[in-house]
């Protein structure tokens, strides 16, 4: 039987009119019975939806399309909307959730918190032990930037063309945990990590360990958040298709004593901060060789490292499809330019509400 995969969407709150974010995400989830599926972020201008842990793409594509649409439905009675954007296209001062860890977060870490108005993508995938999670975290390490190009759905931050098609990825790495790892080598030796990084006293909690792959604090699974949230959910489903086919082939090799690879930390950045600048309109770094390659060859290179997992879930035929679908027509970092080249950023925002609950 195939790993439960779960997905957790941050989602822009919007203007229904003129497109501008709006600060009502407490308005709009006020009443509502949505403790685990819709909840409030860091910021009053967005909120996150949460699928149940799936066995299916087919059951992940149906909660994703419907919990988009509940909290388009929510939000259209506070007269906003819901858009799938890793970043805010037009200038906004992001407003903070009055809540306590919010709260402390902003005293903490000040400007920091106070302008991260970002929406990522959060894949969950079912382990059976610590043990096997530290070991997938190990192995999957340098696979994640090519997840990152294929979600890059980030270009505009303040109303202005960044240059890189995951602007989010470069806001969020301001968080000082934030960003890929050296190898743990085993769950104890993670555990330690963590206690190491907690006892400085510098985080609120053991969230706030924003790793790009990390173990859930919350639930027996792998937690990969590189990723900008997508601008439709069938792209979403993709990501999440790759992300547990990554997980189960880590697993598979670790079960089989292929040791993790030993790559340098610093590669790993490099590979990153590669993918956040270009998507899939550039080359990367190809993930055996950390060498320069074109973007395609790369994502070609990932779909063949876990085609016999994503054959045995019966997932292979929705990732080449969505592939295909990416690579021709570019990532939502290519859509948002191309509309903002025509409208600006209210364009962009207005467009993106359309896709999001489409």
């Amino acid at each position: 039987m195939a790993r439960t995969v779960g997905v957790e969407e941050e989602l822009l709150l919007v203007d229904a009119r003129s497109g501008e974010p709006r600060a009502v995400a407490d308005a709009v989830l006020d009443g509502g019975p949505w403790s685990r599926e819709l909840v409030a972020e860091l910021q009053q201008q967005q909120l996150e939806l949460n699928s149940s842990p799936c066995a299916t793409l087919d059951q992940l594509r149906e909660e994703l399309r419907a919990w988009r649409r509940r909290a388009a439905g929510l939000a259209r009675s506070e007269g906003v909307a819901v858009a799938a954007l890793g970043t805010s296209p037009v200038a906004v001062p992001p407003r903070l959730t009055p809540r306590g860890r919010y709260r402390r977060m902003a005293q903490a870490f000040g400007l920091t918190a106070q302008e991260t108005l970002t929406c990522g993508c959060h894949v969950h995938v079912g382990v059976e032990s610590d043990e096997e999670g530290v070991a997938v975290v190990d192995r999957i390490r340098p696979w994640l930037p090519p997840l990152l190009a294929l979600s890059s759905n980030s270009p505009l931050w303040q109303g202005a063309d960044t240059g890189y098609a995951s602007y989010r990825y470069q806001v969020f790495g301001r968080w000082p945990t934030a960003g890929p790892t050296r190898g743990f080598g085993s769950a104890e030796g993670y555990r330690a990590a963590v206690s190491r990084l907690l006892a400085t006293g510098i985080l609120i909690d053991q969230g706030m360990l924003y790793f790009d792959a990390r173990l859930s604090a919350k639930f027996p699974t792998v937690e990969v958040r590189v990723c900008d949230v997508c601008p439709e959910y069938q792209d979403a489903v993709v990501l999440a298709a790759l992300v547990r086919g990554l997980v189960e082939t880590a697993a598979r090799e670790w079960a089989d004593g292929r040791p993790a690879p030993d790559d340098d930390l610093a590669l790993l950045r490099l590979a990153s901060w590669r993918a956040s600048r270009s998507g899939l309109d550039g080359a990367l770094l190809d993930p055996r060789t950390f060498r320069p390659a074109g973007a395609h060859d790369v994502v070609e290179t990932l779909v063949a490292h876990v085609e016999d997992a994503l054959k045995d879930a019966g997932d292979l035929y929705t990732v080449r499809a969505g592939i295909d679908r990416l690579t021709s027509q570019g990532s939502g970092a290519r859509r948002q330019r191309e509309v903002y080249a025509r409208g600006g950023g209210t364009a962009v925002l207005r467009d993106a509400v359309r896709r999001t609950a489409a």
